[in-house]
């Protein structure tokens, strides 16, 4: 199962770095930029999350949130923030619930062994919680520019 554009953001809650709650439906109102990444401190992960903060002020200047998720606890999170002064906010998906509403939740392989994990991915919404725009198997050089260029072009 995977949410298609078009389908409105599902009502699922997820634990902050700070061990808080969200739900994804209080973003309702404006753009929403959500991303699935699969550990913190790990090579791509680190500059994703390092983009993302570098160009946070960028996309609040367009009325638009963005949030970090992997299956990491909150204390790692709030680690990885404090180590490389991340601004990008960061949450848990304890349950895999959003995991798997995204269909991000994906078999894996390395090195001939095949795994479950996270596939890299970015969803946006516009301001009625609609998904306009997914970008799937994200490559991480460039990508938060990219993704700043499509909420610039929501206009």
């Amino acid at each position: 199962m995977a949410l298609d554009e078009g389908e409105k953001i599902p009502e699922i809650e997820l634990t902050t770095s700070s061990g808080g709650k969200v739900n994804l439906r209080s973003y309702v109102g404006a753009p929403f930029v959500l991303y699935f990444y699969p550990k913190d401190d790990t090579s791509g992960c680190t500059r994703e999350a390092q983009d993302f903060s570098q160009h946070l002020k960028e996309f609040g200047s367009l009325g638009t949130a963005v949030l970090g998720v992997s299956k990491d606890p909150p204390i790692k999170h709030q680690k990885f923030i404090d180590k490389y002064d991340l601004t990008v906010p960061l949450a848990t998906d304890d349950d895999s619930a959003a995991m798997e509403a995204f269909g991000v939740w994906v078999q894996k392989s390395m090195y001939g062994k095949s795994y479950m994990g996270i596939d890299r991915s970015t969803f946006l919404f516009d301001a009625e919680g609609n998904l306009v725009r997914s970008w799937r198997r994200v490559k991480v050089p460039g990508h938060a520019v990219e993704v700043l260029e499509a909420v610039r072009a929501l206009g």
